[in-house]
């Protein structure tokens, strides 16, 4: 993954670099004593709110579905997990990236309400008598 090139979430959004704000911090994950001398915590941020890359109706879903995540519209993504800058930014975006493609997938079709069949229903009443019998046949009898 080129950090220049665009970020494509789905073939209908497309999220050019310039678009994208990075910030840098010192981590607390692997390094040892460079960690304390380098900035290779990564903060990406996209505005989803405001993006001119988004279509708005795609807009709505993505602020629905992060609306908890979102901060005056904004996402943000950390990752420090690496020990090289180069690695943390590739990572953040990958993460970005998850993240809008859940967001940006329909939701599922509703579920049509069936009712079982009066086969199903025969067959379950059997099983339930059946059971019943099995337990009826373990109890102790009256001269027992």
């Amino acid at each position: 993954m080129d950090l220049a090139d665009d970020l494509v979430v789905t073939p209908r959004l497309v999220i050019p670099p310039d678009e994208l704000r990075e910030r840098f911090s010192r981590s607390s994950g692997p390094g040892g004593q460079g960690v304390n001398t380098t900035d290779s915590r990564v903060e990406l941020s996209f505005d989803v709110a405001r993006s001119a890359s988004v279509p708005d109706n795609l807009r709505d879903r993505l602020l629905a579905a992060l609306g908890s995540r979102l901060v005056d519209g904004v996402l943000t993504v950390a990752a420090s997990a690496r020990r090289a800058q180069l690695a943390n930014r590739v990572e953040a975006r990958e993460r970005l990236v998850t993240m809008l493609r859940a967001a940006a997938a329909p939701p599922p079709p509703t579920r049509r309400a069936t009712r079982p069949s009066r086969g199903a229903k025969e067959r379950r009443l059997a099983a339930k008598r059946r059971r019943g019998e099995i337990k009826r046949g373990r109890r102790a009898g009256p001269d027992d």
